[in-house]
């Protein structure tokens, strides 16, 4: 088998014309071995310019690092995966790397979606991934490990997990036991093994990933308790890195590129420092075993940790770009990098000031995949922007796959486009009811058809509730998904008309062909025995028109970001915040990430955070409030809170007085063919011959949900328009 493919492996790279090329001599190259930059070609753009690694030609410096979006099916990456990193490779970008990781052994079972690098059946898989990036000229490699700690016993077929001792990963909760000499041999094998795999399917590199892993849970001194040959010093820290890479060289040969992703200073009192990250990265470049290093700082072993490796909306932008110049100033090596580097500004700086060799960009690219194309055709302001929101990440462990907030494209490439294409059909008359973010997704995509698109909005600005959650400092970042849409909307020559509450009269005088609905919903008050009208939306607090009271019980049945926001915003204003849930764990909808900075704001402020415990009623006693508190577990079980406000989160109720008013006179009745919106077809029946238009309603207009739901009602049904 490993002879196979082998001949397999170069038989490929002579198809794909992959040849070793010859490194320029003298003083242009700025690495005499493993990497250098070329001369510019047409553009000037740092961006832009071509980089040599090895015997790669990568065609420009913009790139996606390694990411695990949970695509995959049987442990492989099918169409789902191969039309994502397609994308990329179709919108421009030099190098896109797959995995997030794939892991090599049996007993490193998937905690997110991995795919299985084990199994001979991934390489045809790859190999078509392979082929799709290809044609576009993108390079694509993988990321392979060892997960280590970082998953759990109960997954797949229940191995035990194991470290290079036993100290437990808090995320994942697993207590590991410590790797043995033949779990060592084993491991090794599987890593060359699954070598061979990713160069016999055609990739152009692999690289280890070596943060939070089995790798480096040798070099830190957090993980390595170990007195044997793999303990104490960093030689004997570095032993099992030496190994792998040895047998993977010895598998690939020289000439297959092998790099890795690795933490050169994991920021915390117990773990391995940046002296010793720094000179681990010295050896590892002056090994000649590897070709590139791609630079992570901090830990991922909690939440709270993997928010400053993976920085969430309004936490500092490329914190450890700074860093990653250091160490590629130390090493004088090809440096990869990437940590919330979400605008092109910053990674232009990052190449032109030599931090850099290839920046990567990879939360950005999930909202906009062709930013290179964009920047290359000098359309950069119509570059989508990554918010920062991460609801990429946190939808992973929520739902299963990595989602953006506003591009509701991402990750399903086969049925939803990227690029709107005008429609083959006549030019219709739409008319968006409501400017939040439905009904400018409506009108964006309903433009880019061709179609004559009217807005109506009943506020004196765009946004909906997105402005609404804008209003907690922290996440202002989210304006830019309104503010990008309105940008689009001026291109496209949407017009919009502001202050206006639109009748059906209002709609009617349009001469509609096509009418949507997106005006929203209304805040709805948690279900009480007696005492509703004594509780102050959240929206209300928000929106600032309502202040907050000295003590405040804030309610949250929904548990997303509304009721957060509030309570943030309660926290900072000084008052005496109790938090009241009646989940296991508060605000389970908004996920691991998000919920560390205002877990954060809550610590600092002194908030109370009781779960398990629901709402019953709340009463005026003199000037002040009693809140009853019951249990769904203890029947008969009470307590009170008195306080001077009552805060509630309970969704919102559509506002559908206008689509209720519309729906008798439209040709559809308001009906939507959900049969054929999944798989094609005309999504509209006929219910009413009399009708002159359709009418349909979207987002929250419909039932209480969030950004994305509301985004992708609009993108999939203005396609349909």
């Amino acid at each position: 088998m490993d002879a196979f493919w082998r001949l397999d492996a170069g038989r490929r790279s002579a198809k794909l014309g992959l040849a070793v090329m010859q490194a320029p001599t003298g003083a242009s190259a700025a690495h005499s071995q493993h990497g250098f930059r070329i001369a510019p070609m047409a553009s000037n753009d740092p961006l832009l310019q071509p980089y040599r690694l090895k015997h790669l030609t990568l065609k420009n410096r913009v790139m996606s690092t390694s990411h695990e979006p949970a695509y995959s099916e049987d442990g492989m990456p099918k169409e789902r995966y191969r039309l994502y990193h397609a994308e990329k490779a179709r919108g421009g970008m030099a190098l896109t790397m797959t995995a997030g990781s794939a892991i090599v052994s049996r007993d490193s079972p998937p905690a997110f979606g991995n795919l299985h690098l084990y199994d001979d059946a991934i390489v045809p898989w790859l190999s078509e991934l392979a082929d799709a990036c290809h044609e576009h000229d993108c390079k694509v490699m993988i990321q392979i490990t060892h997960l280590g700690r970082r998953t759990g016993w109960n997954k797949a077929d229940w191995l035990p997990v194991l470290s290079a001792s036993p100290v437990r990963e808090p995320a994942h909760r697993a207590f590991p036991k410590t790797a043995e000499d033949w779990d060592i041999e084993r491991i090794v094998a599987d890593y060359a093994s699954a070598a061979q795999r990713c160069q016999a399917a055609g990739l152009d590199g692999i690289e280890f990933e070596a943060y939070g892993h089995l790798m480096d849970g040798f070099w830190s001194p957090a993980t390595n308790h170990r007195d044997d040959e793999y303990g104490g010093s960093l030689e004997n820290r570095l032993r099992f890195t030496h190994m792998v890479l040895d047998a993977v060289r010895a598998a690939v040969g020289e000439e297959f590129v092998v790099g890795i992703r690795m933490v050169a200073d994991e920021d915390f009192a117990a773990g391995l420092s940046k002296d010793e990250g720094v000179e681990i990265a010295r050896r590892l470049a002056q090994s000649g075993k590897v070709d590139f290093l791609n630079i992570i700082r901090g830990s991922i072993e909690t939440d709270a940790a993997l928010t400053t490796v993976i920085p969430v909306t309004g936490m500092r932008a490329s914190p450890h770009l700074d860093f990653a110049g250091e160490v590629r100033a130390a090493t004088k090596f090809p440096t990869f990098h990437a940590a919330r580097i979400s605008d092109v500004a910053t990674a232009r700086h990052a190449i032109a000031t030599g931090k850099l060799d290839m920046v990567g960009m990879t939360r950005a690219h999930i909202a906009d995949p062709h930013i290179v194309k964009k920047v290359m055709e000098g359309r950069e302001h119509e570059i989508r922007p990554c918010v920062g929101a991460t609801y990429c990440l946190d939808r992973i462990y929520e739902g299963g796959e990595a989602l953006c907030i506003h591009n509701a494209a991402t990750g399903r490439e086969a049925s939803i486009p990227h690029v709107i294409r005008r429609s083959g059909g006549p030019a219709k008359k739409v008319v968006v009811v409501g400017a939040g973010a439905a009904g400018l997704e409506m009108a964006r995509v309903a433009a880019g058809r061709g179609h004559h698109v009217t807005v109506m909005e009943a506020a004196a600005q765009a946004g909906g509730q997105v402005r609404l959650a804008t209003q907690n400092p922290r996440r202002r970042e989210l304006i830019g998904i309104v503010d990008w849409r309105l940008a689009e909307l001026d291109r496209l020559g949407v017009e919009i008309r502001y202050d206006r509450w639109a009748e059906k009269d209002d709609v009617l005088a349009l001469a509609p062909d096509v009418v949507v609905v997106a005006t929203g919903g209304v805040p709805e008050t948690p279900p009480l025995a007696a005492g509703g009208d004594l509780v102050t939306s959240s929206w209300d607090i928000m929106a600032g028109s309502v202040k907050p009271g000295e003590a405040v019980l804030l309610y949250d049945d929904n548990g997303g970001h509304q009721g957060m926001g509030a309570a943030e915003l309660i926290a900072n204003a000084g008052s005496r915040l109790e938090l009241v849930s009646p989940e296991r764990f508060f605000a389970p909808e908004m996920g691991g990430m998000n919920h560390v900075p205002y877990m954060r704001a809550f610590h600092e402020k002194g908030v109370t955070v009781t779960i398990n415990t629901r709402l019953l009623a709340v009463r005026r006693e003199g000037n002040r409030l009693v809140a009853t508190l019951g249990s769904d577990f203890a029947e008969g079980w009470r307590a009170e809170r008195r306080v001077d406000q009552v805060v509630g989160e309970h969704g919102t109720l559509p506002l559908d007085d206008l689509y209720l008013a519309l729906k008798p006179l439209s040709r559809n009745g308001g009906a939507i063919d959900y049969e054929r919106l999944v798989k094609g077809g005309d999504i509209f029946p006929q219910r009413n011959p009399d009708g002159s238009f359709l009418v349909l309603r979207i987002g929250d207009a419909v039932a209480s949900r969030n950004i994305h739901a509301a985004i992708y009602d609009g993108m999939r049904f203005g396609i349909r328009i």
